[in-house]
């Protein structure tokens, strides 16, 4: 098995590196309070909020004039904001969402691309106590429509080039009071009846007192896949900065003088964990980059803003491999002294092939939605088995489960993936699914739904979904969300959805279709579907490819079995099959 150490690279890295937060995890698990770790937020008479830990405090403090964001747009421009700039506008945006009636605990969506008013956004949100829910700006109206309408959302705030999709599905959203507009970037009016965003902030004051929230008051939404039904909507409590400040110092290993870029959509959880709270809790100086996926462009943004500390997802770290480490090379990236990967498991050419374009492995970790911080990691400090998930957090109990909950102890027996609850950032809610949630929880453990080994050594190692859920590009989707849109087309009489193995995103989404009587199952009606599918549900949900089959594997209840459907994709064995409906 390839072991890398941390002490046999530091001779690789630049003269930037610095001695690890987190030096002996096992002393450190072995000495881990949470209450002792509440000494890194300032929890001001005992009340805890996101938005004042991450940025208020240090706008207070010694970290006022250091920039806490540095923007590039897509087309290069750049700006950089202070902690006291941050204040100011989330400020102002808390003041105009007050004025409009918001308040605590009320839900306000953001569909928006990563542009800075979708920050300003967020934090204004959490001063005023209201449930901050991101959606990634890919979705199409459908993925929109559902997310809001199960959580009640009561505001969306979106741009110019997102706006028709969710005029397509307003009319089903009786709880939405306000569609707020971003459109002053690009120059463009906004509807009559919907707000425009620089009209609303350049009327508030940029003077907000934070609504009293405690460490149990909600905070932020997400909303993850199962393999039935819609997606939940995971809800998350403001304690939970309390997991973001310490894994960002000690598995992200920020330290005061980095430059920070997480690569991650604030529509996934890692976007906001990660890309927002886990860096500004620390105080660090948050790259944020709204273009495309490149090569060549990923690497001079490093290149140009000197970033020391990098966290991005295997799907990327598998496209910049292809693009070859030679196109690496020909960039100064030498600032950089970290390389972090999350969404799906890197496997472990990618690891050691950091090493050849970096000069650096790059460290796996593992969480989810649920748990909304990194619960199992690969640090610094500790020597890297490439493949695994690393070894848990301190604080944080992993095992290995059997089907009645029992722990598994001979190394290397797959099982459950299961934690110990409860943890700071442990999700309170599928919100209005307390059935749901519940079935997440049994005999004291928290399922995660997710298949692993553990060595010896205590390193886990990923095997799979216990479920359905397909993992594409570090995005899990429900097939029962697909299926749904695409019996919505009128040749469609049923439909199974499935995950299929990728070499870049891991799996991509195939359906498999079965036709209305009246319709031929040609190469034009494939296309026509699969428009119907990206049109409602946006290219990252949507489904690569489509096949048409004569009848649909079913048990005698009714249930389609994916999973027959995936052996015979893929030429597996079909297993028990005693359940199958007779044809």
């Amino acid at each position: 098995m390839t072991v890398l150490h941390y002490a046999e690279i530091a001779k690789d890295v630049s003269a930037m590196t610095v001695k690890p937060n987190l030096l002996d995890i096992e002393r450190e698990r072995q000495g881990w309070s949470w209450d002792r770790a509440k000494a890194g937020l300032d929890l001001p008479n005992g009340l805890v909020n996101q938005a004042y830990e991450c940025i208020d405090r240090h706008a207070a403090g010694q970290r006022a004039q250091k920039h806490g964001m540095i923007w590039e747009g897509a087309d290069g421009k750049v700006e950089r904001y202070t902690f006291a700039e941050l204040k100011r506008h989330t400020n102002r945006f808390a003041n105009a969402l007050r004025t409009l009636g918001i308040k605590k605990g009320d839900r306000v969506f953001f569909f928006a691309d990563r542009i800075p008013e979708l920050y300003f956004g967020v934090f204004g949100a959490l001063k005023l106590g209201a449930i901050a829910a991101p959606l990634f700006s890919a979705f199409g109206p459908e993925p929109v429509r559902e997310r809001v309408q199960r959580a009640e959302g009561v505001v969306i705030v979106t741009t110019p080039n997102l706006v028709a999709k969710v005029n397509a599905i307003r009319g089903q959203l009786p709880s939405l009071k306000h569609v707020i507009v971003i459109a002053h970037r690009q120059g463009k009016p906004v509807a009559s009846g919907d707000l425009d965003y620089q009209r609303l902030v350049d009327a508030a004051s940029d003077q907000f007192e934070i609504e009293r929230t405690g460490q149990e008051d909600w905070s932020v939404m997400h909303f993850t896949s199962g393999t039935t039904g819609m997606p939940k909507g995971a809800a998350h409590v403001h304690g939970a900065v309390l997991g973001h400040l310490a894994t960002g110092k000690y598995v992200l290993d920020l330290h005061d003088d980095d430059i920070y870029w997480c690569t991650a959509d604030p529509g996934w959880v890692t976007g906001t964990s990660y890309g927002m709270f886990a860096p500004w809790s620390n105080g660090v100086t948050n790259l944020i980059y709204e273009g495309g996926f490149g090569a060549a462009k990923w690497y001079q943004v490093i290149q140009r803003h000197r970033v020391t500390v990098w966290y991005t997802a295997p799907t990327a770290i598998r496209l910049l491999m292809r693009a070859g480490a030679k196109v690496a090379k020909q960039h100064d990236l030498s600032t950089l002294r970290y390389v972090m990967s999350v969404g799906e498991p890197l496997n472990p050419e990618g690891v050691v092939w950091g090493k050849e374009a970096f000069g650096l492995p790059i460290h796996d970790n593992w969480w989810q939605t649920e748990t909304g911080a990194i619960m199992i990691a690969n640090y610094l400090s500790m020597p890297i088995r490439p493949g695994s998930m690393g070894r848990p957090f301190p604080g944080i109990t992993a095992a290995i489960l059997d089907d009645e909950q029992n722990e598994i102890t001979a190394p290397m027996v797959e099982g459950q993936l299961a934690l110990k609850p409860p943890w700071p950032s442990m999700f309170r809610v599928y919100w209005n699914d307390q059935e749901r949630y519940n079935s997440r929880f049994k005999r004291g453990w928290y399922l995660t739904g997710d298949k692993a080994k553990r060595d010896a050594d205590g390193y886990f190692w990923f095997v799979g979904r216990d479920d359905d859920v397909i993992n594409t590009a570090g995005h899990l989707v429900s097939p029962f969300e697909v299926e749904s849109v695409l019996i919505e087309h009128e040749a469609v009489a049923e439909a199974g959805v499935i995950g299929k193995p990728d070499a870049v995103a891991m799996e991509i989404v195939k359906a498999f279709v079965t036709l209305h009587d009246g319709y031929e199952p040609t190469n034009e009606l494939r296309r026509q579907i699969m428009g119907h599918a990206r049109e409602r549900l946006g290219p990252g949900v949507a489904p690569r490819e489509i096949d048409f089959i004569k009848i649909l594997p079913k048990t005698r209840s009714g249930k389609i079995m994916r999973r027959l459907l995936k052996a015979r994709e893929l030429g597996l064995p079909e297993g028990d099959t005693s359940t199958l409906e007779e044809d």
